[in-house]
C-alpha cells in the first residue's frame, strides 16, 4: 500500500475459534501527541450481527470511510466480502471520496479484510491483519505467537502484539481498546 499512517496500530487475530480486534489510543499531529485514549475499533451490530472495525489515517476521512462502511452493510448484511468490495468501489469511484487517506480493517465470525482507498480488498493468509504505522511490529509479534504459543487465545495475542508494538514504535501507546467476536 502506498500509504504508512502513523499514529496508530489496529491488529485482527482469528485463533482458537474467536477473533479478536485490538487498537491503541494515540493520536498525534506531526511530532506532538494530541490524545492517549482515542478508540479507533468499534462493533456494528446490524441484524443481530456484529462486525468488528478499525481504522487507521487522518480522523474525519476515518469516519467518512466508517458511514460509507456502515452504508454498504447495510445493503450486504449477510456477506461482508461483497459489503468491503462495494465500499472499494464507491471509495475508489466516487470523485469526492478518492482523496480520503484511511485504511479499514473489518471482521466477522466467518471473514476478515482490509479495505484501503488504493481500491485493495485483503483477506490474509494466516488469519492475522494490521495497519498503522505500528502494525508491521504487532504482525510480526502476532505471528510469532500464534506459532510458538497455540494455546493462547485470540485476545491474549492481539493484546500482547499491541503491548510489544507499543515498546517498538514512537507513534502506538499502550492505551488498548479491544473487541472480541466468537466464532461458530
Amino acid at each position: 500500500m502506498k500509504n504508512q499512517f502513523h499514529g496508530t496500530t489496529i491488529l485482527a487475530v482469528r485463533h482458537n475459534r474467536q477473533v479478536a480486534m485490538c487498537g491503541d489510543g494515540q493520536v498525534t499531529l506531526g511530532q506532538t501527541i494530541i490524545k492517549a485514549t482515542a478508540r479507533k475499533v468499534r462493533v456494528i451490530t446490524h441484524d443481530k450481527r456484529k462486525v468488528m472495525v478499525g481504522f487507521a489515517g487522518a480522523t474525519a476521512d476515518a469516519f467518512a470511510i466508517l458511514d460509507l462502511f456502515e452504508k454498504q452493510l447495510a445493503r450486504w448484511p449477510a456477506n461482508l466480502a461483497k459489503t468491503c468490495v462495494e465500499l472499494a468501489k464507491e471509495w475508489r469511484l466516487e470523485r469526492r471520496y478518492r482523496r480520503l487517506e484511511a485504511v479499514l480493517l473489518a471482521c466477522d465470525a466467518q471473514t476478515q479484510l482490509m479495505v484501503s482507498g488504493s481500491g485493495d480488498v485483503l483477506l490474509p493468509d494466516d488469519d492475522i491483519l494490521a495497519t498503522g504505522s505500528g502494525g508491521p511490529y504487532a504482525l510480526a509479534a502476532a505471528r510469532a505467537m500464534m506459532r510458538k504459543a497455540p494455546e493462547m487465545s485470540a485476545p491474549a495475542i492481539a493484546e500482547e502484539s499491541l503491548k510489544i508494538a507499543s515498546e517498538i514504535c514512537l507513534y502506538t501507546n499502550s492505551n488498548l481498546t479491544m473487541e472480541v467476536i466468537d466464532c461458530e
